[in-house]
């Protein structure tokens, strides 16, 4: 046993899960640099390390860094400052946080953000009429938390030059016998988003700043980001060469850009440990809660809606096969069983293209699930990458848009498992809040928002603690190729750690929800503590 003396930092007295299986447990961490030096006994690593910076775990759990394999980065920054609705229960709540934000601001500025969600107050759909007359001097564009809806007032309405209904495939607008409602959703939102004022370079990199360390506040060290916001790549870019990343980031564009990437490619590369490049992200439907998940069979509470395809199959399919050509990887979202099926068999005919080769493609969500879909993803080494917060917030209503039956299928997390699927864990925020142990909860317990499954909805598909953290470290780092650098805590990988605040393998798995990070540290710096 020979490690270099001085190391930067030892971490002992904890209760260690590596990730590694051929070393499960330890009890401390030395850290040299920016690696992971050797990890084993407490008498070990004092003995090798006497002139190191101690940190005591107290008997707490040390973990790899989590991974978050799903998330919007710099809407999320944003979403720190703008209007709250997210726990809006009542109509009433909505206006008047509508009303008192835009007191905030000046005349013309707008009003966005929100993340709503209208089964708070029962499901009735949000209304221009409710915002219009205390927002008079500023338009409002406020999504639906699962960013696949949202509502504009009657002055965004205005701006976007929208007068009246229109057809717009892949999406829709909504109206009433009033006319116009100002609600779109999924393509048609494009109708307002084209008119929303572009953030400032300035702006941009604040956001990303602000969310880089509400993460670090969680013990998320690197994330997958599927913004496709513009800007992004070089907000983060300047961020990496002038300031200092405290998340990883691996940035997927657009599917639609692949080009555009690939040019960037050849030009600047695929990054670095801290920013990397070389994902493009599609999608096949909309999401649940708007209606808008494309299902074999029509929603249980609307018997002639299937909900939507946002993209015509095969032209998706050509774009996919492009892109992959060009070597870039796939992360697709799917959520009804249709979409699902639908892209389970364009990957098929991926491979059969582009012949056989280690391309990891993705599916994001994978939401619901036929039993014949379920098998067909560790047979064709697709990616399940997956949510499971949203799976106790979706849990609350589900059941009456798609029936009992189909919900069976949701969010399969035990039956992909056990079929041998490798499934990596994220938040997709904005849309759900960036905590790993809220999501670790959510998966390992299945007990909806609303308390009222206390032995979880659908049981059968609870997982382990040592699942849900395999599926946000080991797993998640494979789902970007980059099990070799990080994922784990073994010797030569990156220093990216998280201490909690307990021994997460004892407490109760109903209180797992209320452990939190007592320590972050990202390349082998203290980014979080308390």
């Amino acid at each position: 046993m020979s490690v270099e003396t001085e190391p930067t930092i030892a971490i002992v007295d904890g209760r260690v899960w590596t990730g590694n299986p051929e070393q499960p447990a330890a009890e401390a961490v030395l850290v040299k640099g920016n690696r992971i030096q050797f990890v084993g006994s407490n008498e070990d690593v004092k003995r090798l390390a006497p002139g190191a910076l101690f940190i005591d775990a107290g008997g707490n759990t040390v973990l790899p860094g989590f991974i978050d394999s799903h998330v919007h980065l710099l809407t999320g920054g944003f979403r720190l400052s703008d209007v709250q609705l997210r726990d809006a229960a009542a109509p009433s709540h909505f206006i008047d946080r509508i009303a008192a934000f835009a007191e905030t601001l000046e005349p013309g500025e707008w009003v966005t953000g929100g993340d709503w969600d209208h089964e708070m107050w029962g499901g009735e759909l949000p209304h221009r009429s409710w915002i219009d007359a205390v927002t008079p001097d500023n338009p409002v564009w406020v999504n639906r938390l699962d960013g696949h809806m949202a509502l504009a007032n009657s002055l965004a309405l205005e701006a976007a030059g929208v007068a009246e209904p229109v057809a717009v495939v892949g999406g829709s607008v909504v109206v009433d016998e009033m006319g116009l409602t100002g609600v779109l959703k999924d393509n048609a939102m494009t109708l307002v988003e084209r008119v929303v004022p572009e953030p400032s370079l300035g702006a941009q990199k604040r956001a990303l700043h602000a969310a880089m360390d509400y993460l670090a506040s969680h013990g998320v060290t690197s994330v997958h980001d599927m913004s496709g916001e513009p800007g992004t790549y070089a907000a983060l870019r300047e961020i990496r060469n002038v300031d200092s990343m405290r998340t990883r980031v691996f940035l997927a564009e657009p599917l639609r850009e692949w080009r555009l990437l690939t040019g960037r490619i050849e030009r600047d590369g695929r990054g670095d440990d801290m920013l990397r490049i070389g994902a493009v992200k599609a999608f096949v439907d909309g999401s649940l809660g708007s209606h808008t998940a494309a299902f074999h069979e029509a929603y249980a509470d609307a018997p002639d809606d299937r909900g939507l395809l946002v993209v015509d199959p095969d032209e998706l399919f050509a774009d996919m096969a492009a892109a992959d050509a060009a070597g870039l990887q796939l992360f697709v979202h799917a959520i009804g069983d249709r979409a699902n099926s639908i892209l389970l068999d364009l990957f098929q005919r991926l491979e059969e293209a582009n012949g056989a080769r280690d391309r990891r493609p993705r599916v994001e969500h994978a939401q619901h699930l036929r039993p014949d879909d379920v098998t067909r993803f560790s047979a064709q080494d697709v990616i399940a990458s997956m949510q499971p917060y949203h799976a106790i917030d979706d849990g609350r209503w589900a059941e009456r848009l798609i029936g009992p039956d189909r919900t069976l299928g949701t969010y399969a997390f035990r039956s992909l498992i056990d079929a041998g699927t490798t499934v990596a864990f994220g938040s997709d925020w904005f849309v759900a809040p960036p905590i790993p142990v809220a999501g670790i909860y959510a998966a390992v317990t299945r007990r909806t928002l609303d308390d009222e499954n206390p032995a979880g909805w659908i049981p059968s598909e609870r997982i382990t603690v040592d699942e849900a953290l395999t599926a946000y470290t080991v797993n998640a780092a494979y789902a970007e190729f980059q099990e070799h650098a990080k994922g784990s805590l073994v010797p030569g990988k990156l220093a990216d750690i998280v201490v909690l605040d307990r021994d997460i393998h004892k407490v109760a798995a109903e209180d797992i929800i209320n452990v939190s990070v007592r320590l972050t540290m990202v390349d082998g710096q203290v980014v979080y503590g308390r």
